[in-house]
């Protein structure tokens, strides 16, 4: 309390005492009046007040802002000031692969000693302050290198911290939200491990004006442990240290905040190796299918060539357009080629059953057979006959003739059955339709049915010993 105001409490007690000995008309009521006026102007005067009260004037005035020019760092002239930084990182909020960036939340740290904001204490307290009072004095002007975006929390006032000690260290604290880029290298996508550096440099003073340092090497660097990523790992944070170079304005401080993520394979495994595997042993059950059911091994082969397709789209879609290849590339258009080359292998063996058939349809024509079927149980076929027909001709034998004259263009099926008993009849007609059926297997077929899946086995070892 100032001394004037001391003097006018005291003459107002005193004054209320007079005027209730001035008028007192019985004596008891006097004597309670005057006990509560000393006891009341006795508390006042004595009570503890708030340590803002009874300084001369304001706070600024307590740490002389106005008396010194704030423009100019501490001890200007002199040696570099060092200013210690430590970090604790509150949140890993994203990580763009498609921008190749990340966003983070941390608490930033200064400390650094101003003899102008030094003041006398008794108790060597810290006085503290809001962000206010920074914007008359002297702070580290660090900014993010290859910062894309930031900004200072402002809920709901300014996150900002001043600590003014008496000796004039300071501790200067801000909660900052910063996107930076990350240069990814994607060659072993989505088997690679990603680092990524926030780094913190002055803007305007070189290292012979002001040193950056971490305050306490690595542990200046906290993380919280609830941190965590939905596609990576989280594998170390580490912090270090070095000179970066202007040709225009010369050497800085650079300190930099560095950590490594792992990325979680398991999603892709769903979402791409699976399905891609899946479709590539898809493509392989046209090798068991009939070589004459084309409808069926073609609609097949389009499919899983179509679906391959949109796999890859679907990769892509989600990936900066790098211009290198990357590990996901390799093992689609792997699959995307086997999915290809089984619709080539029916192509080539349809191509071949129809040159085969060809030669012998012009070598039966030029050894046409008439022997053996009578004009009434002649059957004229077309090339093509089914084992209804053959059912159909069961009964025929080889003393039938046909007349030259009854000869036709087309070919003349001609089973030759003997005279023996029913039940070996059937017997050689089930022996004739299991021939029939091992015959419409063609070679390429039995052979894809052994290259195919050995070769796409051994590209999987290969491709996961490689980048796992």
């Amino acid at each position: 309390m100032p001394d004037f105001a001391k003097l006018l409490f005291i003459v107002f007690c005193f004054v209320l005492l007079a005027e209730s000995r001035k008028h007192r008309r019985r004596r008891w009521t006097s004597q309670m009046e005057t006990n509560a006026i000393v006891v009341f102007c006795s508390h006042i005067y004595k009570k503890n007040h708030d340590v803002t009260k009874s300084w001369r004037g304001k706070p600024e005035q307590l740490l002389r802002v106005d008396d010194h020019d704030f423009t100019m760092r501490p001890a200007f002239g002199g040696p570099a000031i060092p200013v210690g930084v430590d970090v604790q990182v509150e949140s890993l909020d994203s990580i763009s692969e498609v921008d190749m960036d990340f966003t983070m939340t941390l608490y930033l740290r200064h400390y650094w000693r101003d003899e102008r904001l030094s003041f006398p204490s008794t108790t060597n307290r810290s006085m503290t302050f809001d962000g206010r009072l920074v914007k008359k004095i002297w702070v580290p002007d660090v900014f993010f290198v290859h910062s894309k975006r930031s900004f200072i929390h402002d809920t709901t006032t300014d996150n900002i911290m001043l600590r003014v000690f008496p000796d004039g260290h300071v501790l200067y604290s801000m909660r900052i939200t910063v996107t930076a880029m990350c240069n990814m290298d994607f060659s072993r996508f989505p088997l690679d491990s990603q680092t990524c550096s926030l780094e913190l440099e002055s803007y305007a003073y070189t290292d012979e004006d002001l040193m950056l340092y971490w305050k306490n090497g690595n542990e200046s660097l906290k993380t919280d442990e609830k941190i965590s990523l939905s596609q990576f790992l989280i594998q170390k944070f580490h912090t270090t240290s070095r000179l970066a170079f202007y040709s225009s304005t010369g050497w800085y401080n650079r300190l930099y905040i560095n950590f490594t993520l792992r990325r979680h394979i398991f999603f892709f495994l769903l979402q791409t190796y699976f399905p891609a595997t899946l479709m590539v042993m898809l493509s392989w059950v046209s090798f068991w299918i009939d070589r004459r059911a084309v409808p069926a091994r073609v609609s097949l082969g389009i499919t899983t060539v179509l679906t391959m397709s949109t796999i890859i789209t679907g990769v892509n879609a989600s990936m900066p357009r790098v211009s290198y290849i990357k590990a996901v590339d390799i093992y689609l258009w792997v699959s995307f080629v086997f999915v290809f080359l089984s619709v080539l292998e029916y192509a080539a063996v349809n191509y071949l059953t129809t040159v085969q058939e060809r030669k012998e349809r012009k070598r039966r024509e030029r050894f046409p057979c008439t022997c053996g079927i009578s004009h009434s149980k002649t059957m004229m076929l077309d090339g093509n006959y089914s084992e209804s027909d053959a059912n159909s001709l069961a009964g025929y034998t080889r003393n039938q003739m046909v007349p030259e004259e009854e000869k036709q263009e087309k070919m003349v099926v001609h089973l030759a059955m003997s005279n023996e008993s029913n039940s070996s009849r059937k017997r050689g007609l089930k022996g004739h339709v299991g021939l029939r059926i091992i015959q419409n297997t063609h070679a390429i077929d039995k052979y894809s049915r052994l290259i195919f899946p050995g070769t796409y086995i051994f590209f999987n070892l290969i491709y996961w010993s490689v980048f796992s």
